[in-house]
């Protein structure tokens, strides 16, 4: 082989590269997009992620705390109420033992009258 077929072959392979190098750089110019691109999708995680943590502790947060408020000021006004309804129901016994009484009572005086009437 003469120094010029060689020289030739050389040329061959330095092309070859060459071309290969052309489509490494195309390759990597793709690459360098979609790494800018998932830079811009994870700000825009980051953006959103941000919004929820604000989201909940601004609204969900305060809400929840609002409604454990309420529920023991329920349950304070329910502690109240209890007793009230126990002393209503004993009342409510007494006064109904009373109307029977009343009521017995009525009957006897009734028929008192009716023996000095005819006595």
């Amino acid at each position: 082989m003469t120094d010029s077929q060689k020289l030739d072959l050389i040329l061959s392979e330095i092309t070859g590269i060459k071309e290969d190098v052309a489509g490494l750089k195309t390759d990597v110019a793709g690459l360098k997009t979609d790494v800018a691109g998932l830079k811009t999708d994870v700000a825009i995680l980051k953006q959103k992620v941000a919004g929820i943590e604000v989201h909940l502790e601004n609204q969900t947060d305060k809400n929840i705390q609002l409604i454990a408020e309420n529920f023991i000021e329920l349950t304070n006004k329910l502690n109240q109420a209890i007793p009230v309804a126990d002393k209503n129901l004993a009342y409510e016994v007494k006064v109904n033992y009373l109307i029977e009484k009343v009521q017995f009572l009525e009957k006897d005086f009734e028929k008192f009258k009716l023996q000095m009437a005819y006595s």
